[in-house]
Parts: structure tokens; C-alpha cells; sequence
């Protein structure tokens, strides 16, 4: 009973973690204290510590021994290399969708985005931006391809993290409704045009934040 209870801790206090991390209020760099995380979520250290190690499997921490975790600084290139990832697997994700789509799975896509849409229009940032990555991770769901579920997951933290800090709510909310309507059309090739500039659009947004950030961090070095 105990071991099961820690691991329902543990799951629980990694899904607040990475909320924190994939929505900015845990900033890279930041330390991750066993200590103050335990106190601040009212659980022991030992679901902190099995939290802080899931969280390192999914590449977003990085466990420093005999001292505290940190939250992942990563490096131009290595968002270059996450857009590569990107362009290659959601494209073919978002193909599969628009050719194996049912009924009831689109109507659950369009509750999604009806979600993003209330959220942005009320400028929700963070409700907004969670529900925009639910809308690209249920790809995989509506491609009904078990493989590529599996090999998404390796990395759906870190692109969500990456690419999904996203200012201009309202006009990511309109960018996935024109890719809904295409996806619900079935229209392959509309799908791949839109599904390229939106990737595009996010990576030149991702490079850009890494690049004000790294600017910034330069002036108040000075």
C-alpha cells in the first residue's frame, strides 16, 4: 500500500513539475530543491526525488549528485536539432490524422480547439498554451499508429517545452483552426502546406526567444 501510494505521489508531483516547467514558472537554470519542493507540495522527499528522476528521463532536469537538480538550459543548436525532430515526425502525424480520422475523433479534436479558442480570447496564457499542445499531441491519436505514439512521447516534453511558449494566443488558436478544417476535409496536401508553415512559424519563435533570453542575460552580466 505505501509503495503504491509513493507512486501516485510521484506521478503527481512530476505532473506538476513539468507543468511548471513546460509553462515558465520554473525557469531554466532554476534549482530544484528536494528539500523546498517536499515542504512546498506537503509530500516526504522520496516522491520529490522519483519526480526529479522521471523528469531528467524526459530531458527536461538535469540531477547534479550530492547536490540539487537544475532545470535544462538548452543551446541554439539544440533547438535546431528538436525543429528537425519536429518538422519530420508532426507532419507525418498530421498526414496519418487527415487520412485515418473518425468521426468521434475529430469530434474530440474540435473540442480542443474550441478550448484554446475560449482560452485565448479570454487571454488564459497558460490554459491557452496547455490546450495547444493537447491539439498537436492528439495527432498521434487520430494517426492510430502505436510506433509513433510510443516514439513521441520520448520527446513530447521537451518539444512542448521548446515550442510551446507561444505569445500570440489568438493567432495559434486560428492557425489550428485552419488545420482542423483541412484535417476534417481530409485534404492531404492543404494539411502538409499549412502543418510546414506552422512548424516553421514555431521555430523561428523558439530561436528568437532563445536568442532575446541569451541578449538579455549578457546586459544584466555586465
Amino acid at each position: 500500500m505505501g509503495e503504491s501510494f509513493g507512486e501516485l505521489e510521484s506521478a503527481r508531483v512530476a505532473r506538476i513539475l513539468r507543468e511548471d516547467i513546460v509553462l515558465g514558472r520554473r525557469t531554466p537554470g532554476s534549482k530544484l530543491v528536494e528539500r523546498d519542493i517536499a515542504a512546498e507540495l506537503d509530500v516526504s522527499r522520496l516522491p520529490v526525488r522519483e519526480a526529479i528522476r522521471a523528469l531528467g528521463s524526459e530531458g527536461i532536469v538535469v540531477a547534479r549528485p550530492r547536490t540539487w537538480a537544475i532545470v535544462r538550459e538548452f543551446t541554439f543548436h539544440d533547438i535546431q536539432d528538436f525543429a528537425e525532430v519536429r518538422e519530420s515526425i508532426e507532419t507525418l502525424l498530421f498526414v496519418y490524422a487527415t487520412e485515418r480520422h473518425d468521426e468521434q475523433g475529430l469530434a474530440s479534436l474540435r473540442q480542443l480547439l474550441e478550448r484554446e479558442e475560449r482560452a485565448a480570447h479570454a487571454g488564459d496564457v497558460c490554459e491557452s498554451r496547455a490546450v495547444a499542445g493537447a491539439f498537436h499531441e492528439y495527432m498521434a491519436v487520430l494517426a492510430g499508429n502505436d510506433m509513433l505514439t510510443e516514439l513521441v512521447q520520448v520527446f513530447a516534453t521537451r518539444l512542448k517545452w521548446v515550442f510551446g511558449a507561444h505569445d500570440d494566443l489568438v493567432a495559434m488558436a486560428a492557425e489550428h483552426r485552419g488545420l482542423f478544417e483541412a484535417i476534417a476535409s481530409r485534404d492531404v496536401e492543404l494539411v502538409k502546406m499549412l502543418v510546414s508553415r506552422h512548424l516553421a512559424a514555431g521555430r523561428r519563435d523558439a530561436e528568437q526567444r532563445f536568442i532575446d533570453a541569451a541578449s538579455l542575460n549578457a546586459t544584466s552580466n555586465r
